[in-house]
């Protein structure tokens, strides 16, 4: 793979890469416009972070109840995760990783 420096400068429109960007749609797009985008995009982010977390559970093959319980998160905590309205963050996420990877191991250290 090669890396391709260029300079452009902002000043002169046709110095700019002929891309895959449409420019008239880019000038139409309003402030309104770019906080639905975020939405949008954040409601698919906890849409992948719940369905990870219900994959993780059901490849442990346990409940909802269980599950919470050996990874000491209170149940209504995991249904949020699972169904989406909250996302695990930090320590949480970093958990459900390393569950992921190595069940027995993770399992076996939280006993």
């Amino acid at each position: 793979m090669s890396i391709v420096r260029m300079k452009i400068d902002p000043t002169v429109p046709h110095s700019w890469s002929k891309g895959r960007c449409d420019v008239a749609k880019l000038n139409a797009t309003t402030d309104t416009d770019i906080a639905k985008h975020i939405a949008q995009d954040d409601n698919d982010a906890r849409q992948d972070a719940a369905q990870f977390t219900r994959q993780v559970r059901a490849r442990l093959g346990l409940s909802q109840t269980e599950f919470a319980s050996r990874i000491r998160v209170s149940l209504d905590t995991l249904r949020n995760w699972e169904q989406g309205k909250r996302q695990p963050t930090g320590a949480a996420q970093a958990l459900l990783m390393v569950l992921n990877k190595a069940p027995e191991a993770a399992l076996a250290a939280l006993s």
